[in-house]
């Protein structure tokens, strides 16, 4: 959990020296890019210091390098393929969403479905039965999979891409997965990051106590 929050502000970190560099700039202090971000300057050199990320404490930090480094931690000059498991509203949605992916190179490349009727619409991505997924996989050499099938099913779909060599899940099922320790699980809920914001908006003063 710790990495994963760690790899979520770099996330933030390059989205932030992304904004800098359009604004002309090509140096960044550590404060500067804290207050952008919302964290200490403590926290941005920790979390650079990591990953073997330094800077001059005079001179700052170089926002071509930070990118650089930034770029080659999460692999963006390479073609990264993904499969979405489940083309229901969220599996036809993202596989449109071509445009946004294409961006940093994050390619999903086919879909899976057991109805053979999705397997006959037009989507902007191949659509296969689940029968060949197991061959997909390993001919093109796939880690890394999008689970959009319904609650029933997901534990089940979860289980076959893990023996067919999935290594990481964006789960959209609204369940908790059970999978070895060397798969990587990021749980996606929808309905839970908007009833967050509804109640950090407008939180409950009082909740009801038992009696």
């Amino acid at each position: 959990m710790k990495i994963k929050k760690n790899i979520k502000r770099l996330l933030l970190y390059r989205l932030c020296l992304v904004k800098f560099k359009e604004m002309g700039f090509k140096k960044v202090y550590s404060y500067n890019l804290g207050h952008e971000a919302g964290v200490s300057a403590e926290q941005i050199r920790k979390d650079f210091s990591q990953f073997g990320i330094t800077g001059n404490k005079k001179g700052g930090y170089d926002i071509e390098y930070l990118l650089e480094r930034l770029n080659h931690i999460f692999k963006k000059n390479e073609h990264q393929k993904v499969i979405i498991v489940g083309m229901g509203n969220m599996g036809y949605a993202l596989s449109h969403y071509e445009c946004g992916f294409t961006e940093t190179k994050k390619y999903i490349v086919a879909g899976f479905d057991i109805d053979p009727m999705k397997i006959k619409m037009t989507y902007n991505i191949p659509v296969f039965p689940m029968n060949v997924l197991r061959t997909y996989i390993r001919e093109h050499n796939i880690r890394i999979a999008i689970l959009a099938v319904p609650a029933i099913s997901a534990q089940e779909v979860c289980a076959k891409l893990v023996v067919c060599g999935i290594k990481g899940i964006m789960n959209f099922s609204p369940v908790i997965l059970q999978v070895p320790d060397d798969v990587i699980v990021n749980n996606v809920n929808l309905c839970d990051e908007l009833e967050c914001i509804m109640h950090m908006v407008d939180p409950v003063d009082n909740p009801p106590t038992g009696e």
